[in-house]
This record gives structure tokens, sequence and C-alpha cells, in this order.
């Protein structure tokens, strides 16, 4: 990969995030999936530039107030390696506009586990509404299949944890 730092954002709205059914796109290794608002940093930007660029491009929103929640470094067999800088947004103006990468659409997010998405990315989401501090995570992916992951260094396994064990996850995170 030649741009392996990425930046990825979930406009929130009416306890609702903004997602992006990519359909449209042509050889998209996100082809069918639902995913946020982003892209890869171009030559010179921080992730910040490219949070406020991909959101401008791929919705015509401008953001007023984002937070970065999380680093997700993802690892897979057919396309490298990713740094994906997480970020959520709750401030917004202007007018949403069609994306040529997909379909955009306010989601309630109870929802989301519904859609068709990344076996990682319930992880990130879980993280996300228990506002997790910032956290590190570490997605492992053999094709489509979720094979390790990691949260703040220390290995998960490669299932998703049930409630109780999510608890306990939920409990050593906010101590570090």
């Amino acid at each position: 990969m030649d741009k392996p730092v990425t930046t990825l954002c979930y406009l929130e709205k009416d306890d609702s995030y903004l997602m992006l059914h990519r359909v449209k796109k042509k050889n998209d290794l996100n082809e069918h999936k639902w995913i946020g608002i982003g892209g890869h940093a171009e030559a010179g930007e921080s992730p910040e530039d490219c949070l406020l660029r991909e959101v401008k491009e791929e919705t015509s929103l401008i953001l007023t107030s984002y937070r970065f929640r999380g680093l997700v470094t993802f690892v897979s067999d057919k396309w490298g390696t990713e740094y994906m800088c997480l970020y959520t947004a709750d401030g917004f103006e202007g007018t949403l506009s069609d994306c040529d990468e997909g379909f955009l659409e306010w989601v309630p997010k109870k929802d989301i586990p519904g859609l068709n998405l990344w076996k990682g990315d319930l992880i990130f989401f879980r993280l996300l509404e228990e506002n997790v501090p910032f956290f590190s995570l570490k997605l492992c992916y053999e094709g489509d299949r979720l094979v390790l992951w990691q949260l703040n260094g220390k290995d998960m396994g490669s299932d998703l944890p049930d409630e109780e064990k999510w608890a306990a996850i939920l409990d050593s995170v906010r101590r570090i």
C-alpha cells in the first residue's frame, strides 16, 4: 500500500452515525460494506487535514467539532498494513450531498451491528459506544476473515467477546 495512513470518521446526529454503503466504486476492497467517511492521507497532510478534506469531498459537510478516538492498525494478507486514525464528529455545517463511492445514510447506532461490516469494526464500534478513552486496536485479516485482534497491545484472540468478557475488557481499558 503506497499510502498506509488513512482516516475514518463517524458523524453523529440523533443517536445515528452517517454511514457509507460502498456500492459504486470498482475494485473496492470495501465493496458492499458499510463504513464511515474517510480515505488516504495525501503527501504533507496531517490526519486532521485528511479528515477534513475527505469529509468535505465525500459529503460536502464541513466539520466544526470532532474527536480523535483511536488508532486502528489493519494487517491484511491481501492489502498490506494500514494505519487508520479513527474519529467521531458531532458538529458540522452544510448540506449533505451524494457520494460517488456509495450511498450515504444516517443509521441508528442500535442498527449498526446488523449491517454488512468488517468483523473488526464491531470491536471499535463497541469501544466508541462505551466512550473508551483513546485506544490502539490491531485487526489482522486473512481475506475477509478476522484472525487476530489486539487492544492496547494485548492479544485478544480472533473471536468477538461475549458480554462477560466485554465487561472485563472495558474495565481493564478504563484503568489505563
